[in-house]
Formats: structure tokens, C-alpha cells, sequence
């Protein structure tokens, strides 16, 4: 009598342990990276996608470990070059879901060249940002997003540089989607990952996430419980920027610059805060919102920005398309039979 096999059943629902790999994950105990993986493989099964047209894209550091942990294809490419194997991944085969995961170094010192290109070209994928304002894999360096004055193994009389602004340096290069999160809030990491995985183009997530060895607490202001509700702002489409324990407080804009206000004082009334706007094409008001900086604004949490613009896989593909309708070498025949050429006898 034969033993009946069990066939799987390849029309089963996804789950995370379908993007859970073998691997031994080896980031230090307590770093944030933890909880970024674990809600990137509980949303990878919500998104409508074959597990096999995922792609996972690092470059160097901590967060570039990121595509051994997940079950799916992947690359672990060189420092900073993360975006340039997306982009040509994402144009050799467009229906991929391409996510590209860089630390706030890789993506912004050594990599900012393509960091930036990636983000004006609007290419089609996802990126990543993991920004714990610190070299963490080499030992507690100080980053491109390190606070001025910061003491470390690099700088150990405190850095002397003005840091970058995630935010600020992709919407100056045009990017039209920015989102920002923190890694101890796993609902919104998981919404932001869906609502990325949704828009055409170049998405950008800046996840505010902690180092416990090298800079630990370095968002300790905007993520603990004592003081979390008057130092995140977070903005939803459409509604009033409304911050605070029982949405007492929110922002104005007073002449041209923002202005955090409580509702009530000085003869503020709810109608004066502002209605977040995500997809007013111009700028200028998503560029204040990213720039807010504690003690005196909240931290802009969400979806900053997003807007449609076309992407520039698409535009290759129409571009080859049209070239091919009026080419006069068709294969590689015509081309090798073309100009001058000669027999061999």
C-alpha cells in the first residue's frame, strides 16, 4: 500500500514565515533593526505580489545585512551602490518589486551620488533608509547625520559639521515620494512599507532607528513614552497637523515659516492649523515639515509627500519601443551584415 504524498499547495495564502529565512539574524540585541525586519516580513504577504518577484538590494553597514535575513531574492552589493543595481534591475525586469536598504552612511556619504540620482530619476523601487545617525558595523564613526557636537570614535571632540536632513536632501532632488518613521512603531512602519509598495516611482521611508552600542537614544527624545506625544507630529492626507496627548497642539503657518501652536492660547482656534497636503506638487511647505527639528517643532512623522510624475523605467521602455519602430537594424544579423564589411575566403 503506497503512502499518499502531500502536495503543497501553491495557491496558499502568504505569510511572514515565507520571508522568514534561515539565517541566523546578527544584529546586537535590542538594535532597532530587529523590528524593522519583522515588520517588513509581516507586510512582504499583504502585498499582492509572488513571493518570487521580490527583490532585496543592500549595500555596507548593519542595515545592508538586510537581504540574508529575508526570504526572497537579493543582492549584497558594494558601499553606496545600492541604488545603482536597483535602478538596473528595475529596467532589465520592470515587473519586480524592487526595495533597496541602506543605512544613513552608505546612502548619504559614500553613496550620495547615486543616493540622489536614484531619487531625481524617480525609478520605480523602494527604498529604505534605516538612520541611526551613526557608522555602526565599522565601530561608532560619526555619519553625514551624526548632531553637531557629537563625541565619537572619529570626532572625539565632538563634530564640527552641519548634518544632513534626509528629507531635506531628497525633496531638493526631487523625489516624490518621503516618508518618515521610527522603529518602535510597527503599525506605522507596516502602513508606510503598503502605501510605498502603492506609488509609482522612486518611495523614500527614513526610519528613525536606534543603535544601542554606538549612539543609543539618539532618538530617545521623539520615540520615548514621557515625551513621545509632544515631539511627533503625525501627519495624515488631508486632515490638521494636530500633535499633543489629546491633539491640544498644532502647526501654523505664521508669515513664512511653521510655527507649533496650542489650541485655545493667544486666540488660536482649530480652524488656523494647517491641512496637510501630501500631493501639492510644489514643494515648499513638505521641505518646512521635513526641516522641523526638536526642542522647538515636533518631528514630522507619515507620509510627507507624494506625487505623481512619470517613472523612468517607463519612459526607457516607451523610449526603446519608439526607437525600434523606426530602426533600421531589426537583430543582430542586420547589425553584423551593416557598414563595411568583407568576406573572408
Amino acid at each position: 500500500m503506497s503512502e499518499e504524498v502531500a502536495v503543497p499547495d501553491v495557491d496558499a495564502p502568504l505569510t511572514k514565515k515565507d520571508f522568514t529565512s534561515d539565517q541566523m539574524v546578527r544584529w546586537c540585541p535590542g538594535c532597532g533593526d530587529y523590528a524593522i525586519l519583522s515588520s517588513i516580513q509581516n507586510v512582504m504577504p499583504q502585498m499582492g505580489v509572488k513571493k518570487e518577484d521580490f527583490v532585496f538590494i543592500s549595500g555596507i553597514g548593519c542595515a545592508a545585512r538586510f537581504p540574508y535575513y529575508m526570504n526572497t531574492y537579493g543582492f549584497h552589493t558594494i558601499h553606496g551602490r545600492g541604488p545603482a543595481v536597483a535602478t538596473g534591475i528595475k529596467l532589465a525586469n520592470p515587473k519586480l518589486s524592487v526595495w533597496e536598504v541602506q543605512g544613513d552612511g552608505d546612502a548619504l556619504a559614500i553613496g550620495g551620488n547615486h543616493f540622489i540620482h536614484v531619487v531625481r530619476r524617480n525609478v520605480d523601487i523602494n527604498i529604505l533608509l534605516f538612520n541611526n545617525e551613526i557608522y555602526g558595523l565599522t565601530k561608532g564613526q560619526y555619519s553625514p547625520t551624526s548632531a553637531k557636537g557629537l563625541k565619537t570614535n572619529s570626532t572625539p571632540f565632538g563634530s564640527l559639521e552641519a548634518p544632513f536632513i534626509a528629507g531635506e536632501l531628497a525633496i531638493g532632488a526631487k523625489a516624490t515620494f518621503f516618508a518618515r518613521t521610527i522603529d518602535t512603531n510597527p503599525k506605522l512602519m507596516t502602513q508606510l512599507f503598503l502605501e510605498s509598495a502603492q506609488h509609482k516611482g522612486t518611495s523614500l521611508i527614513e526610519i528613525l532607528q536606534n543603535c544601542v552600542i554606538y549612539n543609543d537614544k539618539t532618538h530617545g527624545e521623539v520615540t520615548s513614552k514621557e515625551t513621545k506625544d509632544d515631539n511627533q507630529l503625525h501627519l495624515e492626507h488631508a486632515k490638521p497637523m494636530l500633535f499633543g496627548a489629546d491633539h491640544s497642539k498644532g502647526i501654523i503657518l505664521n508669515g513664512l515659516k511653521l510655527e507649533a501652536v496650542t489650541i485655545g492660547e493667544n486666540g488660536v482656534k482649530e480652524e488656523d492649523i494647517l491641512i496637510h497636503d501630501a500631493h501639492e506638487p510644489d514643494p515648499t511647505l513638505h521641505m518646512m515639515l521635513v526641516r522641523m527639528v526638536l526642542p522647538d517643532m515636533p518631528v514630522a512623522l507619515g507620509i510627507i509627500r507624494a506625487v505623481e510624475a512619470p517613472t523612468y523605467d517607463d519612459m526607457i521602455t516607451e523610449q526603446i519601443e519608439e526607437t525600434k519602430k523606426g530602426a533600421k537594424l531589426k537583430n543582430m544579423d542586420d547589425l553584423l551584415s551593416s557598414g563595411n564589411t568583407w568576406e573572408v575566403n
